[in-house]
């Protein structure tokens, strides 16, 4: 069981829903990312997702854009990644990690090597934004081989009969896209998104998350009452952008991260 599995399992023995914020990885500065993570953790993070640096995030809207920005900037590759993950680990071998990020890194680090390289550094599992399930079945092999889960996108138009073909191959949870367009855009329709997770629930019993769009406590609190867990990303990566230190990057961030974990409990 990978610790995703494991997480979600816990929560819902709890009664909990998961905390899953996103941010890159060397944003605003190499140096903030590990004491980042941890302080994460310690105000409530079930999950991290770690963004990889990319050169033409598309999926991303103006916020992430330039913290991939900044990132590349720093010169922070999908190796340096995966180092950094490797000393978060020396302090933490429960919270589950997810890399998200596109096809480029993995596939110039190769499908066999990257999941090798990355389970051994710690990494649970992989959101590839623009890797499609149809071309996505050996490496999804692959991955579980290496106890990694395959992490897929399911978005508004998605049809029933694709839901069912992403179903089949993910594993961990399943991240909903809850509104048309990029990362941090348009306010969320509730009902729709309610709808929409329910159509999900009634064909796989993957966990669901649901991301894009989650702004604050209040948005966090209405996505937890349907879905098994709420990723926040541009809300949090914006209130650091500017930070010159970790210290700055974490008074920044855990005071909103903790307003999210208690609207969620609630």
């Amino acid at each position: 069981m990978s610790r995703i599995a494991a997480c979600m399992e816990q929560l819902k023995a709890q009664g909990k829903k998961a905390l899953v914020p996103y941010f890159v990885s060397g944003d605003p500065s190499i140096d903030i990312t590990v004491p980042l993570m941890h302080a994460m953790v310690e105000s409530g993070a079930d999950i991290l997702e770690i963004g990889v640096p990319f050169s033409d995030p598309a999926a991303e809207g103006p916020v992430i854009q330039l913290a991939h920005e900044r990132a590349l900037e720093n010169d922070v590759s999908l190796s340096d990644t995966l180092d950094l993950i490797k000393t978060f680990r020396q302090k933490d071998n429960t919270t589950p990690i997810v890399l998200m990020g596109y096809c480029n890194p993995v596939e110039i680090m190769g499908y066999e090597n990257f999941a090798k390289l990355a389970s051994a550094a710690g990494v649970d599992g992989l959101l590839t934004v623009d890797l499609p399930p149809e071309e996505a079945g050996d490496f999804t092999e692959i991955l579980r081989q290496h106890n990694m889960d395959n992490i897929f996108l399911i978005a508004p138009t998605t049809t029933t009969q694709r839901i069912k073909l992403i179903a089949a191959q993910a594993s961990g949870y399943l991240y909903y896209v809850s509104l048309k367009g990029v990362t941090g855009a348009g306010n969320l329709d509730f009902k729709h998104v309610g709808e929409r997770v329910a159509l999900i629930k009634s064909i796989t019993d993957v966990p669901i998350c649901v991301g894009f769009g989650i702004k604050d406590p209040e948005s966090a609190k209405q996505i937890a009452q349907f879905a098994e867990g709420a990723v926040v990303g541009s809300a949090l990566v914006d209130r650091m952008a500017s930070a010159k230190s970790a210290d700055e990057a974490i008074a920044a961030t855990t005071p909103f991260l903790q307003s999210l974990r208690q609207a969620i409990d609630s």
